[in-house]
């Protein structure tokens, strides 16, 4: 590397300079603050743990995301976090131990391999909100509602819901028997909709004509409204699993409308993401003129069971640096600030602290300094008259 290029940051990973970093802390404080009031409580997971927790359960699928090195201490290996809600389950299921029902929320750096879906970064400031020991919709329709206040409170345009439900997809596989390479194979071309690839490979797969139906089916079953009455139809004899899918949607929906009116719903029954651990509803948000999701969760039951302690839970997360690039919310003013001359005098110090603690903001002036108050970026300025320390124009 040479001297004309040492500032470069590698590809993937930013730095937030003012007045970007003053944003971000303060949405930052607004959605502690939203959280707190909805009770989650907030935990710190470190940044850097031991691989086989960091990859454990839903994190297993985060393998390539994820950032290896080798405790010098020890020589395990560990990982540095491309995701925090491993770590929070890991807290629930072994920290915590509680058999209520507990909220958490947490807001930290995580680090990827590889550029994902939220804005091509690598370094993203995830923020997300976990509910543990409830199996039940309203925990559901509690994390979709937190989500979007999450985004009302950034700013953030009212979004497009999509919602799934990749228990309807584990249902029709195994009916059809389906074994678990099958299985993934066929996912992937449903993530592509690749409609005639899937029904030539299903037609070279040995199952009932009607199973087959089905799963070829589902990757067209997406849309408005009108999409769960056309699944009821087309899905017709697939089973209680099936039917009890489509039910909670169905609620989850009415729910949804009856609390957030302006909220666009579409459905889609072959989005399966997160598909690897996630056990029942998925979703995520869509603003207008932005193809990537600006958040996403689902429910992934069990979660906890490798730490020795399986629990119910949904949760959802967002990264707080797309929230704010995509908020209505206008540049914020130059702050106001007073500008204090570089003076040893008792009472000005006294009246710099005096005035600190009333709210202002004030710049101590140093000494050789030329730089004016305007330089400084302070529209006041403090000056002595009558022995006293006032505060003026600039």
């Amino acid at each position: 590397m040479t001297d004309s290029n040492r500032w470069l940051l590698p590809e993937g990973v930013e730095e937030a300079l003012p007045p970007l970093a003053e944003r971000l802390e303060t949405c930052r404080r607004q959605l502690l603050d939203l959280y707190h009031g909805w009770g989650y409580q907030l935990v710190m997971p470190p940044f850097i743990e031991y691989l086989e927790s960091l990859l454990t359960g839903t994190g297993r699928g985060l393998d390539l995301q994820t950032f290896k090195l080798t405790d010098q201490l020890n020589g395990r290996l560990m990982g540095v976090r491309a995701d925090m809600t491993p770590q929070v389950a890991r807290i629930d299921a072994h920290r915590l131990k509680r058999e209520a029902p507990s909220r958490l929320c947490y807001m930290g750096t995580v680090l990827h391999t590889r550029p994902d879906g939220f804005a091509g970064s690598r370094s993203l400031l995830q923020v997300g909100a976990e509910l543990y020991g409830h199996s039940g919709l309203d925990s559901d329709l509690e994390i979709l509602s937190l989500m979007l206040e999450t985004l009302a409170v950034c700013q953030v345009d009212t979004p497009l819901v999509d919602l799934g439900h990749v228990g309807i997809y584990r249902a029709l596989a195994v009916q059809a028997g389906m074994d678990p390479d099958q299985e993934i194979t066929l996912f992937d071309m449903l993530q592509r909709k690749a409609l005639p690839e899937i029904r030539e490979y299903l037609g070279g797969l040995a199952m009932e004509d009607a199973p087959r139906r089905r799963l070829s089916a589902l990757a067209a079953l997406n849309g408005g409204g009108e999409t769960l009455a056309r699944a009821r139809e087309v899905l017709a004899g697939a089973g209680d699993h099936v039917v009890r899918a489509l039910d909670d949607l169905e609620q989850l929906a009415e729910g949804l409308r009856a609390r957030y009116p302006a909220v666009l719903l579409h459905f889609d029954l072959a989005e399966l993401r997160g598909y690897h651990y996630h056990t029942g509803l998925v979703f995520a948000a869509y603003t207008p003129g932005n193809g990537q999701e600006v958040a996403r969760g689902g429910r992934y039951d069990d979660i906890g069971r490798v730490f020795g302690r399986a629990r119910p839970a949904t949760g959802f997360s967002t990264d707080l640096k797309t929230l704010v690039r995509l908020s209505r919310q206008p540049e914020s003013t130059p702050a106001r600030a007073i500008f204090a001359p570089a003076d040893p005098d008792a009472s000005l110090a006294a009246t710099v602290t005096r005035l600190r603690r009333e709210g202002e903001r004030v710049i101590q002036g140093l000494s050789g300094q030329t730089a004016d108050a305007a330089a400084m970026g302070c529209d006041r300025v403090l000056v002595k008259s009558n022995n006293q320390w006032t505060v003026v124009d600039a």
